[in-house]
């Protein structure tokens, strides 16, 4: 097998696993969402922890504990994907799985916008298009639900703001993820022993096959993540731009077909106008890709 269709099916791999999460979370009931989180949180700070000594990257991490800046970064990564992972969980586990699906179907367009009126940068036109398209489709959500779509905004601006302060700690996916987990894995363990003492805490209450589902939340964490890590050194960032919209899809077609959420035809405009807004975004994004790449050529050619 060619090291680019490696790359592929790892790709698909991750993707696919993570648009099947609102299979695995429901399992973990009766535990409520905070519960879930504490306990992903503490066995993904486990996992995470056994692969850097697997991966001979104990050094990785203690150099970046040591540099004051990442770890700030670090910690504001950790903070907003726990925001992210909570709101996820709470949704998947309240009949938003359609609703959870919109905040990913829209985070490359509130990355855009984050880049904007954060970074500075400037969208082009189509761009801007798609942007206005979004928003209009966000509206129609609003007016039919009675009330903004606050699970998939969550969703869309903690996972984009997390994806921004990744991109500026520029570190490693492993490493980085162990030093989030480490970092925020005292106040879910400090919860996990209040819920144990008030007799609230759901784990070995309900079987141990109940539990081992609890423990397994850090290896079904891990296990994407690594997946996405060996595609992303090994396939174009134009075909993982493009597999990051199996996720949502996956997880609409679950809300839709397995769960039966309620799908009114005015939220199917709105979501029609999210996926129209997407097709924009994603065909002049790989146009404005080729004109850049033929720019470099004729610029080679001249020289």
């Amino acid at each position: 097998m060619s090291n680019a269709r490696r790359g592929l099916l790892l790709g698909v791999a991750a993707y696919t696993l993570w648009g099947g999460f609102p299979l695995y979370f429901p399992l973990l009931e009766p535990a409520g969402a905070v519960e879930v989180l504490a306990h992903r949180i503490l066995w993904s700070a486990v996992t995470m922890g056994l692969l850097v000594l697997l991966l001979g990257r104990v050094s990785h991490v203690g150099a970046l504990v040591r540099s004051p800046r990442t770890l700030a970064l670090l910690t504001v990564a950790a903070l907003t994907v726990s925001i992210n992972w909570g709101t996820y969980i709470w949704g998947v586990t309240n009949d938003r799985v359609v609703e959870a699906s919109l905040g990913y179907f829209i985070n490359p367009l509130v990355t855009v916008l984050i880049g904007v009126f954060v970074l500075g940068e400037r969208l082009r036109p189509a761009q801007w298009g798609a942007v206005g398209v979004a928003s209009a489709a966000v509206a129609v959500l609003t007016l039919d639900y009675g009330h903004p779509p606050y699970v998939a905004l969550v969703l869309a601006f903690s996972f984009a703001a997390y994806g921004l302060t990744k991109k500026t700690a520029n570190v490693g996916a492993v490493e980085s993820l162990a030093v989030e987990t480490a970092v925020v894995a005292p106040l879910a363990l400090a919860y996990v022993a209040w819920l144990v003492a008030t007799g609230a805490s759901g784990f070995a209450q309900h079987g141990w096959g109940h539990s081992l589902l609890l423990m397994s939340s850090g290896i079904v964490t891990a296990i994407p993540l690594i997946a996405f890590g060996a595609a992303a050194t090994r396939v174009p960032l134009v075909t993982l731009g493009l597999l990051q919209y199996l996720t949502p899809v996956l997880q609409f077609a679950l809300g839709v077909a397995v769960f039966h959420e309620e799908m009114p035809p005015a939220r199917w405009a709105g979501f029609g106008l999210v996926w129209l807004a997407l097709v924009i975004f994603t065909v002049e994004a790989n146009n404005h890709r080729r004109r850049q790449l033929r720019l470099v050529a004729t610029t080679s050619t001249a020289a």
